[in-house]
C-alpha cells in the first residue's frame, strides 16, 4: 500500500511538471519559436518555487535577480506612500513577473512583490538569462519580445488609469478579468483601480446591473 501511494504520488508531480512546463513553453512561442533541443535547454536553468500566501518575492531596497513565469497563484505589486500602501499591478497566471526596472538596471527595487495566494512560479535568474543571451540569438530577441510585453501591459495600465472614470475603470476590470474580483482583497483592488475603499463599494452593485445588461442584450439578439 505504501509503494502504491508513493508511485501516485510521484506519477502526480511528473505530470504537474510535464503540465506547467508546457503552459511555459506556449508562452514563450507567443514571442519566438523554440524547437524541443531549445526548449530542453531552457528548462534546465528553470527553478521551481512554490510559496504560501502573503510571501514577499523582493521587498523595497531589494535588487531582484529573477525573472518568473506565474504559473498558478495571484502577485501584489505596490509601494508605501507614508503608511498607506499603494497597489501599482495585481498580476494573474500566464505571464511573466518581476521587478523589471531593478532586474535591468540592477538597481535596488522600488516595489515590493507579494503573493496574494498560493503561487507556484518557474524562476530564471539573470545569470542564466544572460547566459541564453550569449549562447544564441534567438534568445536575444525573446528578451525584447519579452520586456516588449511588459512595457505595453504597463501603459496599458497607466493610460486606463488616466482615460477612463472611476466608474469605466472598475466595470472594464470587472469585465476583463471576472475571476479576479473575488480573489483579490478588496482594499487592494481599490487602491489599484485608484478608487476609495468607500466608492469602491458603492460600485459593486453595478457589475450585477451590467451583468443584466449583457443577459438582456444576449437575449434580444437571440429572438432576432
Amino acid at each position: 500500500m505504501k509503494i502504491t501511494r508513493v508511485l501516485r504520488i510521484w506519477f502526480y508531480f511528473v505530470f504537474l511538471r510535464v503540465i506547467m512546463f508546457n503552459r511555459l513553453r506556449i508562452f514563450l512561442q507567443q514571442f519566438v519559436f523554440l524547437s524541443d533541443e531549445d526548449f530542453s535547454t531552457f528548462k534546465e536553468l528553470i527553478i521551481v518555487k512554490e510559496y504560501k500566501k502573503k510571501h514577499l518575492l523582493i521587498s523595497a531596497g531589494e535588487i531582484e535577480q529573477y525573472i518568473y513565469y506565474l504559473d498558478k497563484g495571484l502577485i501584489h505589486q505596490y509601494f508605501y506612500k507614508g503608511k498607506e500602501v499603494v497597489t501599482t499591478d495585481i498580476i494573474p497566471e500566464g505571464t511573466t513577473v518581476n521587478a523589471a526596472v531593478s532586474f535591468f538596471s540592477g538597481k535596488p527595487s522600488h516595489y515590493y512583490l507579494e503573493t496574494i495566494e498560493p503561487t507556484r512560479l518557474l524562476a530564471l535568474s539573470k545569470e542564466h538569462l544572460y547566459q541564453l543571451y550569449r549562447s544564441d540569438k534567438k534568445w536575444r530577441r525573446m528578451g525584447r519580445l519579452l520586456l516588449s510585453h511588459f512595457l505595453i501591459r504597463q501603459e496599458k495600465n497607466i493610460l486606463d488609469n488616466l482615460r477612463y472614470s472611476m466608474r469605466e475603470r472598475f466595470i472594464r476590470f470587472a469585465q476583463e478579468y471576472p475571476g479576479l474580483m473575488e480573489r483579490v482583497p478588496q482594499r487592494r483592488l481599490a487602491s489599484y483601480l485608484n478608487i476609495k475603499p468607500e466608492t469602491y463599494t458603492r460600485l459593486k452593485p453595478l457589475l450585477s446591473k451590467e451583468s443584466r445588461g449583457i443577459h438582456s442584450t444576449h437575449q434580444k439578439h437571440s429572438a432576432g
